[in-house]
């Protein structure tokens, strides 16, 4: 089923006014463009530029994009993804549907451009056990007990907030059984997933090969929930 023109719509206002409020356009240009899993000559060839060029603009050689060059860009991808089905853009309707927050959650940040990974985990104090994507667009921190008990099937994508392209935290685990497992058997899943207050040495001994096999960067993080929380707010 095509996604409605509202939803389209919707997203593209979403998607357009993000690069252009972002302190770095060309960043958050390609940020979309590889949400949505193309290359950049499948982007310029639709407008009529080299990729070359678009990728000036996304490492931010070239002066900052107007609004006809992002208008261009964000009908780009969406046409691409149109024309295959229209995954991404009823996946974003069905995420940006989930805006209350679930009381599991106690906090959640979506950022303008991607985030490599390996800088998440320095600024947050954690450490990687599996390594998976390059970079994340957002974070959500959840209480993995209430998850557990409150959360409803229908609620899941709620922890995703507006992209899959996101760690998932969970607190009170103990080795972190209960997260994999859980991320192992539904979908979509997560860019990476912190289990917070436990070392490396309690995590449960299958925990890397769930990891590796969903395709997920694994870590952890033993600092005080607090200082976590302050150390996430620092990255915004």
């Amino acid at each position: 089923m095509e996604p409605s023109r509202p939803a389209r719509d919707s997203l593209a206002i979403r998607i357009a006014g993000e690069i252009a409020l972002s302190e770095k356009p060309g960043e958050s240009l390609r940020k979309w463009r590889r949400e949505f899993s193309l290359k950049q000559v499948e982007v310029s060839n639709r407008i009529g530029i080299s990729s070359s060029v678009l990728s000036d603009y996304e490492g931010g050689r070239r002066p900052n994009p107007g609004a006809n060059f992002i208008q261009k860009i964000v009908t780009a991808i969406l046409d691409a993804d149109q024309e295959t089905g229209g995954f991404n853009i009823q996946r974003y309707a069905s995420l940006s549907g989930s805006a209350e927050p679930h009381p599991s959650i106690l906090a959640i940040h979506e950022y303008f451009s991607s985030v490599p990974l390996s800088t998440f985990y320095d600024n947050i104090g954690g450490s990687e056990i599996v390594a998976g994507p390059e970079g994340i667009t957002g974070y959500t921190v959840v209480d993995s007990i209430l998850a557990i008990t409150t959360l409803s099937p229908g609620d899941l994508f709620k922890l995703y907030g507006q992209s899959t392209s996101r760690a998932l935290i969970f607190t009170n685990v103990s080795r972190g059984e209960s997260p994999l497992v859980a991320m192992r058997v539904v979908s979509p899943t997560p860019s990476a997933v912190i289990l917070h207050g436990i070392s490396s040495e309690a995590l449960w001994e299958h925990a890397p090969s769930l990891a590796s096999i969903s395709g997920f960067s694994l870590g952890v993080v033993d600092t005080p929930l607090d200082t976590l929380l302050s150390n996430l707010q620092s990255t915004h």
